[in-house]
């Protein structure tokens, strides 16, 4: 099965590649990092300092990771931490997020055997620690040959993940007898990799290291700044439509248009979340009659008076958020299944989602429940665009409403809190015990959370 996983692998790299070559030439989004992916670090680790690898596949597991990396550094001070990412967005924000916290940020490598032995010859980890589930059958194999334990931390399964892994369970069982432990967001993730064939004993409810990060610091100074340019206060109200996808944008733009008429002051701040389609986007807001700006740009004296904003950078929408009347959180209009609705919820924020959520299911559930977000329905573009025109507006209007929905999605996130303390217990005795990497893993009596 390795061999024919190998094959398939190699098939679809090939078939892929001119695809890969065109995009590469017009935006550099696949060459970027290629030699890393082919497993080449430029790094160089001394041999008696112990590494703690990381992998995070893209934006949303990198901004998780934040807290939990902190915890590893704090309880584990003489240890090296290396992260890698899949996606060139998610290395952005990595580089970011982890600039003073890190020895080496680079990509995955492409999950052949040869290309995994390179890094693991580089590298020597300690421990490899995979955010949410990302199942590299070469890489988790490789591992356990050396020796090397390999835990899921923060782990789920959608839906469709699992019907998909379901579809090869012999293969996905014995990949799974060669992971060390996994560290669950809820029962139902839970119950999902147990089903799929990994050992009960291996593992464990830990909840959403997602409700911890949500809590980083804002950069204050970042805040102040595009305060400061776009003249933003809180008499000429802010939507900010956050981490947007194709299509989404249009239907941003036009409800925007609509609320003008109602709310002549209101202001909108839209940040698609893939940088290759900022020029896209750019061009939809020429198109639209505003007049708008772009963050990138140059300031100007007319910055203050500009109806809409591009955010067209990276690493930025967290602080954005901190400034925002009400925030619509994009890839839930179309079905991609949502983004994280606790980077403004956490602040406070009303939050607006589209019904597309399944990536957050638990996190939506959680914050429905208590009246602390607003969740569209599934609708035609041109009545979504309606909807999403009303839901805003009714917010700007009722102040009391608005600070509630926050102070409630506040409280929600409070009370999610410290999954991060508890994986850490956890990985303990993972790191400091390695005596038992292959043996059945002790796990404590920890409480359990089911958000996700």
């Amino acid at each position: 099965m390795y061999l024919l996983y190998s094959l398939l692998l190699t098939l679809g790299f090939l078939i892929l590649l001119p695809k890969f070559v065109v995009h590469a030439l017009r935006t550099r989004k696949y060459v970027t990092g290629l030699s890393q992916r082919l497993g080449k670090l430029p790094i160089a680790i001394p041999s008696n300092q112990p590494v703690i690898w990381i992998h995070c596949v893209s934006v949303g597991e990198t901004e998780a990771a934040r807290p939990l990396v902190k915890a590893l550094l704090d309880r584990f001070p003489s240890h090296r931490l290396v992260i890698s990412t899949t996606t060139v967005t998610g290395q952005k924000v990595a580089r970011i997020a982890f600039r003073d916290q890190a020895t080496a940020i680079f990509y995955f490598p492409i999950d052949w055997a040869w290309t995994v032995r390179r890094v693991l010859r580089t590298l020597h980890p300690s421990a490899v620690l995979i955010m949410e589930t990302e199942l590299w059958p070469h890489l988790m194999r490789e591992c356990r040959e050396r020796e090397i334990p390999v835990a899921v931390v923060n782990g789920r399964i959608s839906e469709k993940s699992f019907r998909r892994y379901q579809l090869v369970h012999s293969f996905m069982r014995r990949v799974l007898d060669d992971l060390t432990m996994a560290l669950m967001q809820s029962e139902r993730d839970a119950e999902r990799i147990r089903e799929m064939g990994l050992a009960a004993d291996r593992i464990l409810i830990t909840g959403n290291v997602k409700f911890d990060s949500a809590e980083a610091i804002t950069d204050e100074a970042l805040v102040l700044s595009l305060r400061e340019r776009f003249a933003l206060s809180s008499d000429a109200p802010l939507i900010v439509a956050g981490s947007t996808h194709a299509e989404e944008e249009t239907v941003v733009i036009e409800a925007f248009r609509q609320l003008r008429r109602l709310h002549p002051r209101a202001r909108l701040l839209i940040a698609p979340r893939h940088p290759e389609r900022f020029a896209e986007v750019a061009a939809l807001l020429k198109k639209s009659g505003l007049h708008w700006a772009r963050r990138s740009g140059e300031q100007a004296s007319d910055d203050v008076q500009c109806e809409a904003i591009l955010l067209d950078s990276v690493g930025e929408l967290r602080a954005v958020y901190s400034l925002a009347k009400v925030a619509f959180v994009g890839g839930s209009i179309v079905p991609h299944g949502g983004h994280n609705l606790l980077e403004p919820a956490a602040l406070g924020v009303a939050v607006v989602t589209g019904p597309h959520t399944e990536n957050f299911t638990a996190i939506t559930k959680a914050l429905v429940e208590q009246n602390a977000v607003v969740q569209l329905p599934d609708a035609p573009s041109s009545e979504t665009t309606t909807a999403l025109t009303s839901v805003v507006s009714e917010l700007l209007a009722d102040e009391p409403r608005r600070v509630e929905m926050g102070r409630r999605a506040m409280l929600v996130c409070d009370q999610n809190r410290g999954a991060t303390g508890r994986t850490l217990q956890v990985l303990e005795s993972l790191l400091t015990d390695q005596t038992t990497r292959d043996e059945a893993i002790p796990f404590p009596a920890l409480h359990t959370t089911t958000a996700k």
